[in-house]
């Protein structure tokens, strides 16, 4: 029976050959393509790449290449089938630059508030036709109680209602509620 010999040491060259090659292969492998890639061009005509945007002063046609917006899919656990679909949706529904991105904030909360205003002015109108209503009704069952009313003239002086004074008041009396009491 024949043993087998340990494997003998490479000798030192071919080891630190081998290092910089596997390092060279561990580099590559790390490195990621970088997400936000900005390409303008200055005033003075230089072209500029950057992961920043470029300065205010840049107009907007001499911006030449933007970030792609991060995919969805990405970032969290949606189904493969729908992540190109809300890619699309994302890039379309975000606006180009942090300029117009901070006029479609501030346009959304300037709706957001006139909205709050028109239904605090109709939450008041309804407020305030819930007591006409309230109020019209109890005049009403007064009014056809048949019990003696008294209004006061332009004197100061109070005035008994008659018949006739009584059937006009019941009438008005109606109309508010039939137009505030729905």
């Amino acid at each position: 029976m024949r043993i087998a010999s340990p494997a003998r040491p490479r000798p030192a060259s071919a080891r630190s050959a081998a290092l910089p090659l596997l390092a060279l292969a561990l580099l590559t492998g790390l490195a990621t393509p970088v997400d936000a890639q900005w390409k303008w061009r200055d005033p003075s005509g230089q072209v500029n790449v950057s992961d920043r945007p470029p300065p205010k002063d840049v107009a907007e046609k001499d911006i030449l290449a933007r970030p792609a917006p991060p995919s969805r899919a990405a970032t969290t656990a949606a189904p493969a089938a729908s992540a190109p679909v809300v890619a699309a949706a994302a890039s379309a529904a975000a606006p180009a630059t942090p300029l117009a991105r901070e006029a479609e904030a501030r346009k959304r909360a300037a709706e957001q508030e006139q909205q709050a205003r028109q239904k605090a002015d109709l939450a008041k109108q309804e407020a305030a036709r819930a007591e006409n209503c309230r109020r019209a009704r109890s005049h009403a069952a007064a009014l056809d109680s048949g019990q003696r009313m008294a209004r006061m003239n332009e004197k100061g002086e109070n005035v008994v209602l008659d018949d006739k004074a009584r059937a006009e008041e019941l009438r008005r009396t109606r109309e508010i509620i039939a137009s505030d009491c729905r």
